[in-house]
């Protein structure tokens, strides 16, 4: 709604008219990058990338993305600001929010960015917590409507750790209408305060029938960024959760796969899939970059789609 102060710091804060609103506008926007058409609608904007946990994808996409709006970029990390000596969060928003237009942050806790979020005077957007990951989730399906349609009525099948990327999913199945399964190793579950999707959710605990008749099989890697220690012991319990070539068979023939990156092969997916014809990984990668200028688009000029 046009004048109110918006952020996107999990997926359900948009409704599904403005998701929808967000994947015409990456289409668009993406079409006429593909045709070397400038468009440039935050012209003297500034987009402050805050950074705590580093990110190879998350950086360029954004940064690129802002500079091809025609805006600039300011990036902070907690070596180089005083988020790494121990200024209040609060205070940090107060004075940033006060010099640029809008806020990406990649953090840990999801408390702290919505701490930021509530003392600042622009959008931010959620770049990576633990607990969710919503710009990924847009690409990931932005790229599946561009390869198969609308999501609504499809199944989803998540095959691996229950991590910021699996509740983001959930989010988006109660958004949009579409089925999400999901299989993981024991001891690895959903938290059932988080996982409440009701009719849009069902777990598996075989992850082959997770995957049957899925429209789309997803993973991630089996150790989370912070959970290092624990790579032996996920190895261990994760080895029957890879998706190969069996599995993809499981799924619907027409079947598309997608993993956010880095992949490790051999771990969560093997090399024949990801590197397969059923994987849009590559494709994935890029819609970063599209879904987020459309995003930035909607949160700076407050543009009115209901």
């Amino acid at each position: 709604m046009a004048g109110r102060l918006r952020h996107f710091l999990q997926f359900a804060d948009f409704d599904h008219i403005e998701l929808a609103w967000v994947f015409e506008r990456s289409r668009i926007i993406k079409d006429r990058f593909k045709r070397y058409q400038p468009y440039q609608p935050l012209a003297d904007r500034t987009l402050a990338m805050v950074f705590e946990k580093a990110s190879t994808r998350t950086r360029v996409s954004f940064e690129a993305g802002m500079y091809q709006l025609g805006g600039s970029v300011i990036h902070i990390t907690t070596g180089d600001s005083q988020l790494g000596r121990a200024e209040p969060i609060e205070d940090t928003a107060r004075v940033i929010s006060r010099m640029v237009d809008i806020v990406m942050i990649r953090t840990y806790e999801q408390a702290k960015l919505e701490r930021f979020a509530a003392h600042s005077r622009v959008p931010v957007i959620n770049g990576l917590t633990n607990e969710y990951h919503p710009c990924q989730i847009l690409a990931d399906i932005f790229t599946f409507i561009e390869h198969r349609g609308p999501i609504a009525g499809r199944t989803v099948a998540w095959i691996g750790d229950a991590n910021n990327m699996a509740y983001t999913w959930l989010q988006a199945a109660q958004r949009l209408g579409f089925r999400l399964h999901v299989s993981t190793p024991p001891g690895y579950a959903l938290d059932a305060s988080l996982a409440q999707a009701g009719e849009h959710l069902q777990f598996f605990s075989d992850p082959m029938e997770a995957a049957r008749s899925a429209d789309l099989v997803t993973t991630d890697v089996w150790t989370s960024m912070g959970y290092e220690a624990e790579n032996e012991a996920r190895a261990k319990a994760f080895a029957d959760w890879q998706v190969d070539a069996e599995m993809m068979q499981a799924a619907k023939r027409d079947a598309v796969f997608m993993h956010c990156l880095p992949a490790h092969r051999g771990e969560e997916v093997t090399s024949q899939v990801i590197d397969g014809s059923q994987s849009v990984v590559w494709d994935e990668a890029e819609n970063r970059l599209h879904v987020q200028k459309a995003l930035m688009e909607y949160l700076v000029l407050e543009k009115n789609v209901g």
